[in-house]
């Protein structure tokens, strides 16, 4: 077994592990976590399968912006863990078939194997003998070509997602005190501190008069 090889087994099994623990975990933001994890394992797949540009928009896109704005959204919801768990028995045998169907799909698709081919040598987009092949630009070509209407689908439900995100966090709450900051910079210094005089609540109490200790008092 060569080092490729090694490497291969070697992310496949700690994405493998991630991604099962994206699922089992209790707390969600660590089931984010794993999550970032899974997809930086896949990237270095990808690396390792020579899709560069994939390898790297997975990192750069997912783990550095969804990701991020996930994670965001999971800490600012103050998800109730507990109330999440009432549901679960109800809801199992109809994620117990989904899952079942997902295993025979992936299943069906293992089964038939994989047919490794050669490095291409040529391009058909550019057509000449020994230029070597840039999947950046022939990523770009069938994107933009073939696949530009699932493309637009796909960013318009991306921004939707976006505002949907942003709506869910700024949702009003009762049981938390907020400032205006537009009020906070046009006060003035006399507005910040008030010194009021009041008159007293009660009345001093007249003290007795203190006498001199006599002479007997003395002995």
């Amino acid at each position: 077994m060569d080092v490729k090889t090694g490497l291969f087994y070697l992310f496949s099994a700690i994405l493998l592990v991630s991604s099962f623990r994206v699922i089992t975990a209790r707390n969600p933001v660590h089931a984010v976590l794993f999550l970032v994890l899974s997809f930086f394992q896949a990237s270095m797949i990808w690396m390792l399968l020579k899709a560069e540009f994939l390898s790297i928009t997975l990192v750069l896109v997912y783990v550095g912006a969804v990701m991020v704005l996930f994670l965001f959204v999971v800490m600012m919801l103050d998800v109730k863990i507990e109330g999440m768990r009432e549901g679960f028995w109800k809801h199992f045998p109809l994620a117990a078939v989904v899952g079942v169907l997902i295993v025979l799909e992936m299943s069906a698709v293992l089964m038939g194997g994989f047919h490794v081919v050669d490095d291409p040598k040529l391009t058909a987009s550019v057509g000449h003998v020994g230029v070597p092949v840039s999947n950046t630009r022939e990523l770009g070509l069938l994107l933009y070509t073939h696949y530009i209407y699932p493309l637009e689908v796909a960013a318009a439900l991306l921004l939707v997602a976006m505002i949907a995100a942003i709506a869910l966090t700024l949702r009003h709450r009762k049981d938390v005190k907020t400032i205006d900051p537009s009020q906070q910079v046009h006060v003035k210094s006399i507005d910040r501190l008030t010194v009021i005089k009041m008159a007293a609540t009660q009345p001093a109490l007249p003290q007795p008069p203190i006498e001199a200790p006599t002479l007997e008092q003395k002995a």
